[in-house]
């Protein structure tokens, strides 16, 4: 396992979701965690050797997509896809229908065509949720962002990033913080209204994105 995905899979906060450590009972098969860990493993470690482009950033894992999936701004509908960017091997860590998420969906219908190395990331690499309520979504507190922050500053130095896309406010200010010299590029979120002003500030970015995929 990836140093980085071990320091992952050690951290705890109330109120939150570790997809590298916890199990859900209701939804993940009884080696989910394992199996999460391990495919973000070989991820980390093949973006290490090839290099990135960009990592796109987002806020934090939701219950319906990274909670589930082990991977940022990915639902169960994508994570194959995911996976298969990076030369990697996976099978749903869940049980069940497939769930989809509308923010990954946008993301990754830009994802298409884009052959440039993307590392897909949040702020805060957990799932953060309303006390005694597993399925909802809360924004991170202070505590959780410093955490997700220090993480993040680890990441950029690990993959040396071209650049650091940052989905919406919360993730650009947090992206400034701990960018360094990494330009840093700030886009509309796609969610509340959001979706038109992100894909044409992506097709800006990417002139190829959302055209047929090209899969390196």
């Amino acid at each position: 396992m990836h140093s980085f995905v071990n320091s992952l899979a050690a951290l705890r906060f109330e109120n939150c979701f570790n997809p590298y450590y916890d199990r859900c009972l209701v939804h993940d098969r009884s080696d989910a965690p394992a199996r999460r860990a391990a495919v973000l493993s070989a991820i980390v470690s093949r973006a290490v050797i090839s290099g990135v482009d960009a990592i796109w950033i987002g806020r934090d894992l939701g219950y319906r997509g990274g909670r589930r999936t082990g991977l940022a701004l990915t639902d169960d509908v994508h994570t194959t896809r995911h996976a298969r960017r990076w030369g990697v091997e996976v099978e749903r860590p869940t049980v069940g229908a497939v769930v989809a998420e509308r923010t990954a969906a946008v993301v990754w219908s830009m994802l298409d065509g884009i052959n440039a190395r993307i590392f897909l990331w949040n702020v805060f690499p957990l799932h953060p949720h309303e006390p005694g309520e597993p399925f909802t979504n809360r924004q991170h507190d202070a505590r959780e962002r410093r955490t997700g922050e220090n993480l993040l500053a680890d990441l950029v130095t690990l993959l040396r990033p071209s650049r650091l896309i940052a989905i919406g406010n919360d993730a650009a200010v947090s992206a400034a913080r701990i960018a360094g010299q990494t330009p840093i590029v700030c886009v509309r979120h796609p969610s509340y209204g959001g979706q038109t002003q992100f894909v044409r500030q992506l097709k800006e970015l990417y002139p190829e994105a959302g055209q047929e995929q090209r899969l390196l």
